[in-house]
């Protein structure tokens, strides 16, 4: 009996090598839009491969009986609940740690081209303009203090690749303690704190009823008027207007956003910021982490599938 398999019909998913991963099972694909709840209904799924902007939730999973998995293809299920699913026998999995190295390196290239304001010079050099001088006097990156928000796996990477650049580093994060810290050298602090002594911030969280709205107009307010924010965790825990008002104010010096809360973006005034350096949600991506995702989300699959354990089930835990 053919298994039928809803995908996301997104280049994110590459359709060839999830079915030559599921190739010991009998099975159609059938390409999903992103977010059409309707056609993954029509479809009647054992299996949902999906991007990170094709939500499931309870009436969802409701709606189709034969739902053996909910495949996340990426990191972060903020939009799958995860409980509906465990009630109704459905297995979640996700693909944690396949971009860690790439999320790191994009993260530490969005803070060095905002501290060095290399996407404006690059804009001035090109318009025939040849001044070294910026408008807005910038200080040192090497021995300034860089506060990480949530000190997961990439925000660890992020501190080794930051090592020999003489760094304090101050770390919120409720859900680690000073043990793990202290291996970086770092200090375990409130989010207050580290707003007044960060002289860039970097954003690792997922996007909870905790982070939602985090960096609001009293963050960036809080923050050194010299100060980058880089935001590679989720868009909704940076309130884009008050980040927005803020740059406008000079309250800050500038952003480094791969992130957004609509993307892609519509309208949004940070568009028109030269302060803003600007990335599609691509923090993941590299040819070999974007073959990598695939054949572990859907190595999960097969194995859920025929019977077997996966490899990454989604155990929700704070961050």
């Amino acid at each position: 009996m053919t298994t039928t398999i809803a995908v996301s019909d997104t280049p994110f998913v590459k359709q060839d090598v999830v079915s030559e991963e599921l190739a010991p099972i009998d099975h159609e694909l059938v390409p999903i839009p992103t977010g059409d709840r309707e056609a993954i209904v029509d479809a009647d799924p054992e299996a949902l491969v999906l991007d990170v902007n094709t939500g499931v939730d309870a009436e969802l999973v409701e709606r189709l009986d034969d739902l053996k998995i909910v495949a996340r293809a990426g990191t972060g299920f903020d939009n799958v609940d995860v409980e509906a699913c465990e009630d109704a026998g459905v297995t979640v999995v996700n693909v944690p740690g396949y971009s860690t190295n790439e999320v790191a390196t994009h993260a530490f290239s969005l803070l060095l081209a905002c501290r060095r304001t290399l996407v404006e010079y690059d804009r001035e050099v090109k318009a025939g303009e040849w001044n070294w001088m910026p408008d807005r006097p910038f200080p040192r990156f090497y021995g300034s203090t860089l506060g990480v928000v949530s000190f997961g796996t990439i925000a660890r990477r992020l501190a080794d690749l930051t090592a020999g650049f003489d760094l304090d580093l101050v770390v919120y994060d409720p859900y680690v303690d000073e043990e793990t810290t202290d291996e970086y050298d770092a200090d375990l602090v409130d989010f207050e704190e580290l707003l007044d002594r960060a002289d860039a911030v970097t954003i690792h969280a997922p996007l909870t009823e905790e982070t939602r709205g985090m960096f609001d107009a009293a963050a960036f307010e809080r923050l050194a008027d010299h100060a980058i924010v880089v935001n590679v965790g989720r868009g909704g825990i940076v309130d884009e207007d008050a980040l927005y008002e803020a740059l406008v104010d000079r309250e800050i010096f500038g952003a480094g956003i791969d992130v957004m809360d609509d993307e892609p973006p519509t309208g949004s005034p940070l568009l028109e910021r030269d302060d803003v350096v600007l990335t599609p949600h691509a923090a993941w991506y590299s040819a070999d982490s974007h073959q990598e995702l695939n054949e572990i989300v859907a190595g999960d699959v097969r194995r859920v599938l025929q019977g077997k354990e996966p490899e990454n089930p989604v155990e929700p835990k704070g961050w």
